[in-house]
């Protein structure tokens, strides 16, 4: 199993800004092994963010993103001590969600 992300949300305003270092191999596909082999493709293919079981991000990925990739979004609205959960969904049926309050 990856390890957890690591989330941080803080309030500023009336927007609350999210950065999330998620920990994943993501690997294309392309790369070849010391054997000369391809590693199989694993990578994430969709992320969503929640604040308060409302979605407010929400991305498609790729091949192309790099290893433990670090995301940040903004959204309006957000009290502290509400609940931001983010969740994976890799190409190889692997899920991770996490959670963090907003500061």
């Amino acid at each position: 199993m990856s390890d957890p992300m690591r989330i941080r949300a803080a309030k500023a305003g009336d927007k609350t800004t999210v950065r999330v270092l998620v920990s994943h191999e993501m690997e294309s596909g392309q790369r070849k092994d010391a054997a000369g082999k391809l590693v199989p493709a694993w990578h994430i293919q969709n992320i969503t963010a929640t604040h308060n079981g409302r979605v407010v991000m929400n991305a498609q990925w790729g091949p192309s993103i790099s290893k433990n990739p670090f995301v940040q979004f903004a959204f309006r609205g957000g009290m502290p001590g509400d609940k931001i959960a983010v969740t994976w969904l890799d190409n190889r049926g692997d899920k991770r969600t996490d959670e963090a309050s907003i500061s």
